[in-house]
């Protein structure tokens, strides 16, 4: 997307989760297409925070990026990032306490994090005045076990199977209540297991890429059967700058949208690790364990929503994307 929705002039955009994957790419691309962006992040250590900073340095390379290191549920610290960025008309609310696996093991981080930090955000939005859209990361971990496939924004999404899913159904219920309350026009986006250069070390491709690159085992769950929607990272930042040119107005019902964002077209784990295999050169070191609590068997996206009304439609095939993430995994790791 390259159209500015207020005529040509650069919006003012808040991030959260700047040092983030999805967060920092889709700063970078706001940048590179003329706004102003905040970036937000409290830099947790949930994962390597060498990689966070090293994705700061290069939004701070780019002319109009500016830093704020605040934790989403320090109340006084949001409030005073909205008195003094007062002309915020888009935020992307990112930042969130990933993972289902942790969940099991901090749960605390994830109410913290995904349910006060929301809310937080919530209230600043709604007393932002010059604010045209929030727009929110959503997962399409909601789905939970659901039998349907592919997974549409029409189905039920209130049996999650993890703590994670629980919190992201949560933001959803509470954006729609402040979209009634307030007319905050408020889109959620259900994300289908990103991946890409820069990306989380905690997920599939790159975990898996940079363990076959340093001869590392790997624990492969589920036998390689789990499936998933893998979805590259510039069709996704694609999608979010499209929603964010989106407002949802008030008609029917209150100004608050969801879509998925997803591939749709799921592969096998096992899928994954042959291409990985092929684009790496070498044979990976698999280790066979159960399926883990808080895991679904598959994520598949139903995107026609998504299209319709974003024009959103997913162009890079899973040998592309991988191909492309292992070339910034050699260049990042010096392999």
């Amino acid at each position: 997307p390259g159209k500015h929705p207020t005529g040509g002039r650069g919006l003012s955009v808040l991030v959260t989760g700047a040092a983030g994957f999805i967060g920092f790419h889709t700063a970078l691309a706001l940048l590179r297409r003329g706004e102003r962006v905040i970036g937000l992040d409290n830099l947790s250590d949930y994962y390597d925070v060498g990689l966070k900073q090293a994705r700061l340095d290069l939004l701070a390379a780019e002319p109009g990026f500016v830093f704020a290191r605040i934790d989403l549920t320090d109340r006084a610290a949001m409030a005073a990032l909205f008195e003094a960025e007062n002309d915020i008309e888009g935020i992307v609310h990112l930042a969130a306490q990933p993972g289902v696996r942790y969940s099991l093991e901090n749960p605390f981080a994830y109410v913290d994090a995904n349910v006060t930090g929301h809310l937080v955000v919530l209230e600043e939005a709604r007393r932002c005045e010059r604010l045209r859209h929030l727009v929110y990361a959503s997962s399409s971990s909601v789905y939970g076990e659901s039998p349907a496939a592919p997974f549409s924004t029409a189905d039920r999404a209130d049996r999650p199977v993890s703590l994670y899913a629980a919190t992201k159904r949560m933001d959803e219920l509470m954006s729609h209540t402040y979209a009634h309350l307030y007319d905050l026009p408020a889109t959620g986006l259900r994300f289908f297991t990103v991946y890409g250069p820069w990306g989380r070390p905690d997920m599939a491709v790159y975990g898996f890429g940079k363990a076959i690159l340093f001869d590392e085992p790997i624990r492969v769950f589920g036998k390689g059967e789990l499936s998933r929607d893998f979805s590259f990272i510039d069709d996704i930042v694609a999608g979010v700058l499209a929603a964010l040119d989106r407002p949802p107005k008030s008609g029917n019902g209150p100004p608050h949208r969801v879509y998925n964002l997803g591939n749709n077209h799921p592969e096998t784990v096992s899928r994954l690790l042959a291409i990985l295999e092929q684009a790496i050169g070498k044979k990976a070191r698999v280790i066979h364990e159960p399926i883990q609590p808080g895991d679904v068997p598959a994520t598949f996206a139903d995107i026609e929503d998504s299209r319709r009304e974003l024009g959103f439609e997913p162009a890079t095939r899973l040998e592309e994307g991988v191909a492309r993430t292992v070339d910034w995994m050699r260049a990042y790791h010096g392999r």
